[in-house]
């Protein structure tokens, strides 16, 4: 429904339309004249500009709805399925949690318990990693590095291993990290240089854009992406929500 000061500037277009068709023949539409009543109505009235300024962010936030589902739903397999992907939790769970990631940000460690809890306190959950190094060189290290530790077996051992680190990570302390989480450290570096592994994280981050997301942490749950820390709680609520087919 049209509010009270559209419809007023509606009706003293249409008046001022009416005025120049009453004589014959009619004269060309006065630009200049439109534009002032257009302007000292507008001025009288400024509530109309901020109502079509909510209006424009609505529409655009509702096509950015739209667009970031319809991501979801064309990517759903290299997001949810891709081979090289780990996954924690259960394999054939109900719901498929997705996180994007980079080993460095700090809101993704704080991530890391709820993520956790989750995995031990729901059986039917299953959470797949993406690593998504955004914060430099050293992120970039630490993502070949915990795909390198997938083909040892012992990634989630690794991903927690650097997600707890309390100091800056360097080259040489992920390196030192993984040799305390059992990985063979001389094997790891020769994995890292995996064409496969770097194509795999290439891949990742235009999956990443192609969803809209520019940062980290982000999450996917059934057909929600949430940008930005979420605490444990709302990630039940996400997952509740997937399940009942959200």
């Amino acid at each position: 429904m049209r509010s009270k000061t559209a419809l007023a500037l509606s009706a003293a277009l249409a008046c001022a339309a009416i005025t120049g068709a009453q004589t014959q023949p009619q004269p060309p539409p006065d630009k200049e004249a439109v534009r002032e009543i257009v302007r000292e109505y507008l001025l009288e009235h400024p509530e109309v500009i901020e109502e079509a300024i909510r209006a424009l962010q609505a529409r655009r936030q509702a096509d950015q709805v739209a667009r970031t589902r319809d991501a979801l739903v064309k990517n759903r397999v290299a997001l949810t399925r891709h081979p090289m992907s780990p996954v924690s939790g259960n394999p054939d769970g109900d719901v498929t949690l997705v996180e994007f990631f980079d080993y460095q940000c700090g809101y993704c460690k704080r991530s890391l318990e709820p993520v956790m809890d989750l995995l031990e306190s729901d059986p039917e959950l299953r959470v797949v990693w993406k690593d998504f190094p955004v914060l430099g060189q050293v992120s970039t290290f630490a993502a070949l590095a915990s795909m390198a530790a997938q083909k040892q077996g012992k990634y989630l051992e690794f991903h927690k291993a650097l997600m707890g680190a309390a100091d800056r990570l360097t080259e040489e302390s992920v390196m030192e990290i993984a040799g305390q989480a059992g990985l063979d450290v001389d094997r790891l570096q020769r994995d890292m240089a995996d064409a496969e592994i770097i194509t795999y994280l290439q891949d990742t981050q235009r999956l990443a854009r192609e969803l809209g997301i520019n940062g980290t942490p982000a999450f996917v749950i059934g057909n929600t992406l949430v940008p930005g820390a979420v605490d444990g709680a709302r990630l039940k609520q996400l997952i509740a929500q997937a399940r009942r087919g959200g």
